[in-house]
C-alpha cells in the first residue's frame, strides 16, 4: 500500500516536466532554424539554375547577332517555341543603350508588348550584366538576365534581355517547402517522442528510490535495495547510511530511557518502603506523593519511549493478530463477566508503527470495554479509502454496552489522571497515554456515544 499519492509524471513542477520541455524546446527551434535554412539553399539553387537556364539563351541569342550595313540583323531565331507563343511569358528583348532606349528586336511572343525594364545602375553598368524580378504581359512575375554589350562597329552599347515565367520556379519552391515542412514536422515529432522516453527512461533510478523508500517507510523493507546508475548511487548509500543512523539513534534513546526509569524508580521504592515502615501522617503524605510521582515519572518515560520508537523508519504491525491476542487474554480474564466481544477486521490491515505501542493503546480501550460492559463488546477495523498529505490511516472502533458518558464529559475523560468512578481499578492515565500515542504517531483517538448504549473508541493510525 503507497503511503504517497499518485501524481502525473508531468507536472509544471516536476523535474521530468522541465528536461521535456528544455529539450523538445531545443529541438523544436532546431528544426525551425533548419528549415529556414534548407528553404534559404534551395531557393538559391533554383534561382541560380534558373538564372543559367535563361543565361543559356541570352548566350545563344548574342550568338545570333550580327552588324550589318550599320544594323543589327539576327542571323536565326532561339530554339524553343515559347519565345513564339503570343504571351507565354517567354520573351526576349534587344535594345540599344542611349537615351531613350528604343526597341531593336523583340521576340514574337511579346506581339505589340515591350519589357519594361529598369533603369541600369552605376555598379550594374559596371558589371554588364545583372539578373532581377519584373512584371510582364499578363501581370506575370519574370525572371529577367540581361547583358550590356558593344557590338562592332557601333557607338553604344546594346542591351540584351531575357525573361523567362517564374511561377514554375516558385511552384516548385512551394512543393519544397511543404515536403520540407511535413519531413520536419514528422522529424520532429520523432524527436519529442525520443525525448519523452529518454527522459522517463533516465529519471527511472529516481521512481525506484521513491518507490524503495515508500516501502521502507511501510514497514516491507529495511533499506534501500537495487543497482543504481553511478550518478544515483551515492544517493542510495547516504539515504541507507541515513536509515541506519536513525536506527542507532533510536535504540540509544531507548536504552537512555530505559537507564532512566531505573534510575527514578529505585529511590521512589526505598521511600515508599521506608515510609511504610513508619506509619504517621507524614509517612502517608510521603507514601501518597511518591505514588503520584512513580504515575508522573511512568507516564512520561512511557512518552519518551513511544516517542523513540514513533520515528523509527520502516516498521509495521499486522493488526488482526495483535488484536486477537488482546481479546483472547482479556477474555480470559473476564471470563466471569461472561461478555460477548467480536472482531471485524478487513484483511491484510497493517499499522505503520511498533507492535508494543498497538498493544498499549488497544489493550488499555479494550481493558476499559471490558470494565464497564454488560453484555456485548464489539472491535472494528477498517481502512480509509483517500489519502492525506501522503498518508493513509485504519480506523480501530472499540464499542461497548455499558453504562457510556454524558456528551458533555466525552473531551473531559481524555485528561490525564482523570477518572469519573474511584471504585474501579486504575489510575486514570489509560486514556491519555493512548492519546498521547496515537498523537505522536500522527494519529488521533476521540470518544463517542455508541449505538450499544455505551461509549465508542474511535482510534486513527497510520497505515503501513
Amino acid at each position: 500500500m503507497s503511503l504517497i499519492p499518485k501524481r502525473s509524471l508531468f507536472t509544471l513542477r516536476s523535474l521530468a516536466m522541465r528536461l521535456f520541455l528544455y529539450a523538445a524546446g531545443w529541438s523544436i527551434l532546431a528544426l525551425v532554424i533548419t528549415g529556414v535554412v534548407l528553404s534559404s539553399l534551395f531557393s538559391e539553387i533554383i534561382e541560380d539554375n534558373f538564372d543559367n537556364y535563361l543565361n543559356v539563351y541570352l548566350k545563344g541569342l548574342i550568338a545570333n547577332i550580327g552588324v550589318e550595313q550599320g544594323g543589327l540583323e539576327l542571323s536565326q531565331n532561339l530554339n524553343d517555341v515559347r519565345f513564339e507563343f503570343p504571351i507565354s511569358g517567354w520573351y526576349w528583348q534587344i535594345m540599344e543603350a542611349k537615351f531613350p532606349l528604343q526597341p531593336v528586336y523583340a521576340s514574337a511572343s511579346l506581339l505589340e508588348f515591350r519589357l519594361k525594364l529598369k533603369p541600369w545602375s552605376k555598379q550594374e553598368i559596371e558589371a554588364e550584366s545583372r539578373a532581377y524580378f519584373l512584371t510582364g504581359p499578363g501581370e506575370r512575375t519574370l525572371r529577367v538576365v540581361e547583358e550590356r554589350i558593344y557590338l562592332p562597329g557601333s557607338d553604344s552599347p546594346y542591351v540584351f534581355t531575357v525573361a523567362g515565367d517564374h511561377s514554375r520556379t516558385s511552384e516548385v519552391m512551394a512543393r519544397f517547402n511543404r515536403t520540407l515542412i511535413i519531413a520536419l514536422t514528422l522529424l520532429g515529432v520523432g524527436l519529442i517522442a525520443a525525448v519523452l522516453l529518454q527522459v522517463k527512461l533516465g529519471l527511472q533510478p529516481l521512481r525506484r528510490i521513491r518507490k524503495s523508500l515508500e516501502a521502507i517507510r511501510s514497514g516491507r523493507e529495511q533499506s534501500l535495495k537495487g543497482d543504481f546508475p553511478t550518478e544515483i548511487a551515492p544517493l542510495a548509500r547516504e539515504l541507507n547510511v541515513l536509515i541506519d543512523n536513525n536506527r542507532e539513534v533510536i535504540e540509544r534513546a531507548r536504552t537512555h530511557v530505559g537507564n532512566l526509569a531505573h534510575a527514578l524508580k529505585t529511590p521512589l521504592s526505598v521511600l515508599t518502603n521506608e515510609a511504610d515502615a513508619h506509619p504517621g501522617h507524614l509517612a502517608g503524605k510521603v507514601t501518597e506523593q511518591t505514588r503520584v510521582m512513580r504515575d508522573q515519572v511512568n507516564h512520561y518515560l512511557d512518552r519518551a519511549r513511544v516517542a523513540a520508537r514513533a520515528n523509527v523508519i520502516g516498521s509495521s504491525t499486522a493488526v488482526e493478530p495483535v488484536l486477537e491476542g488482546i481479546l483472547r487474554v482479556l477474555n480470559r480474564v473476564n471470563e466471569h463477566k461472561r461478555i460477548d466481544a467480536g472482531l471485524d477486521c478487513a484483511e491484510g490491515v497493517k499499522f505503520r508503527g511498533e507492535k508494543q505501542d498497538l498493544e498499549e493503546m488497544v489493550g488499555n480501550l479494550v481493558d476499559n470495554a471490558f470494565k464497564w460492559a454488560r453484555h456485548t463488546i464489539s472491535v472494528t477495523v477498517t481502512p480509509e479509502e483517500t489519502d492525506e498529505d501522503g498518508l493513509r490511516f485504519i480506523h480501530i472502533l472499540i464499542e461497548d454496552d455499558g453504562p457510556g458518558l454524558p456528551e458533555e464529559s466525552l473531551k473531559t475523560a481524555l485528561k490525564r489522571g482523570h477518572r469519573f468512578d474511584e471504585s474501579k481499578p486504575g489510575s486514570g492515565l489509560g486514556l491519555s497515554i493512548v492519546a498521547d500515542i496515537a498523537s505522536l504517531y500522527k494519529g488521533n483517538f476521540t470518544l463517542e456515544l455508541s449505538d450499544l448504549g455505551g461509549l465508542k473508541a474511535v482510534l486513527r493510525l497510520p497505515a503501513a
